[in-house]
């Protein structure tokens, strides 16, 4: 079986097609340390892409509570159940990925859900790690926690459902690296909702036909970006592309992000699939629990977020101020002055944002309207 790098786990992994990468790789940040779950960017996707027959349980986004929630049910635990932990020795991957684990020329390691698996979009929702004891109090810091994990395709460098499919209707975009499914070829067998580790291909049972997110794509070719992240009242999405003809660049800001600062982490990396949705890992969970789902960088991510307002990490908070700041794409970013500063893919800017929102505070007495202003609330 061929080989490819995996930039992700340090080291090549085995997978049955030799690729060139795409002309650029569309790739999202999710910042999880403000993530509310008012599952805004769910409806938005889910009234615009799979409200038709057959798609009652498809939600190509989802926003799920850790540790114990997850769509559909278990799709994480299942899998690592079958593959055990992950090892790592410094920031290589020593155990297998899904590629590897059944040996060569098998198809990825993976699982079908059952119906009864997507019936409880919601369950474990604000579920604790542990009990509240009596007469216990939340002070700075307390051992219960839990998080909020949003999650859509990851559209990934080395697809599973793309290697499982024995008809070869899954395919990834040479111009975007997007995933789609072509569904005058697909007979429906399901391969690829076995295969995908995070389970976001879905079954239409009236079409029988595989469905999966298709990355906003007709925005994206438009540029901007998808509506998960348009629609997200918290902006704690970007959305973009990585570089993958050379080496990342600074001036963008998933590259800066996610490569060069690496304080975005990719989901349950130790897969091989390299995923293309980057978390932020939220700062209150014990590392033990994220070194299993984000990889071995929990621990410096965490201490680069908490010191992010250090004279050192000025553009990488450049870099985030920008989330939600425009529904087009910004593929290149800088800071000038007091401000972060985007632009798109055509060179034109499209966002300016203050380090330091500006306040204005009008006088008691009006002198031109001859008024007082007063504090009515």
């Amino acid at each position: 079986m061929p080989t490819r790098p995996n930039w992700q786990i340090n080291r090549p992994i085995e997978y049955p097609y030799e690729a060139a990468p795409p002309q650029r790789q569309v790739a999202y940040v999710f910042d999880v340390n403000k993530c509310i779950a008012c599952q805004t960017c769910t409806v938005a996707c889910k009234t615009a892409w799979t409200s038709g027959k057959g798609q009652e349980t498809t939600f190509f986004n989802n926003v799920e509570s850790k540790p114990y929630g997850g769509y559909p049910l278990a799709w994480d635990s299942r899998l690592l159940e079958g593959i055990g932990p992950a090892k790592w020795k410094q920031d290589s991957l020593v155990s297998l990925t899904i590629f590897e684990t059944d040996g060569p020329r098998k198809p990825p390691h993976g699982w079908r859900p059952t119906f009864e698996d997507y019936t409880s979009p919601n369950i474990g929702e604000d579920d604790l790690s542990g009990p509240v004891e009596r007469g216990e109090t939340f002070g700075p810091t307390h051992p219960h926690w839990m998080f909020y994990l949003a999650r859509i395709c990851n559209h990934c460098d080395n697809p599973a459902c793309v290697a499982a499919c024995p008809r070869k209707a899954v395919y990834k975009r040479d111009e975007d690296g997007i995933v789609l499914v072509d569904q005058e070829r697909c007979r429906g067998y399901r391969e690829c909702v076995k295969a995908c580790p995070y389970k976001k291909v879905f079954f239409n049972t009236i079409a029988r036909a595989s469905e999966k997110c298709i990355g906003c794509y007709p925005r994206v070719e438009q540029g901007e970006v998808a509506l998960c992240v348009e629609s997200c009242i918290g902006k704690i999405r970007m959305h973009g592309f990585r570089t993958t003809q050379g080496a990342p660049r600074e001036d963008n800001p998933l590259d800066y992000i996610t490569r060069i600062r690496k304080l975005a982490l990719p989901l349950y990396p130790q897969f091989g699939t390299g995923p293309n949705v980057f978390y932020v890992p939220p700062v209150h969970v014990p590392d033990g629990f994220l070194d299993q789902v984000f990889g071995p960088g929990v621990e410096a991510a965490k201490e680069l977020y908490r010191a992010i307002n250090a004279p050192e990490n000025r553009t990488l908070l450049g870099a985030l101020l920008l989330f939600g700041a425009s529904n087009r794409i910004i593929d290149r970013f800088a800071v000038e002055g007091n401000e972060a500063v985007g632009w798109d893919l055509t060179g034109t800017e499209v966002a300016r944002v203050p380090f330091t929102e500006p306040s204005y505070i009008r006088p008691a007495f009006d002198q031109a309207l001859g008024a007082h202003r007063l504090n009515t609330t």
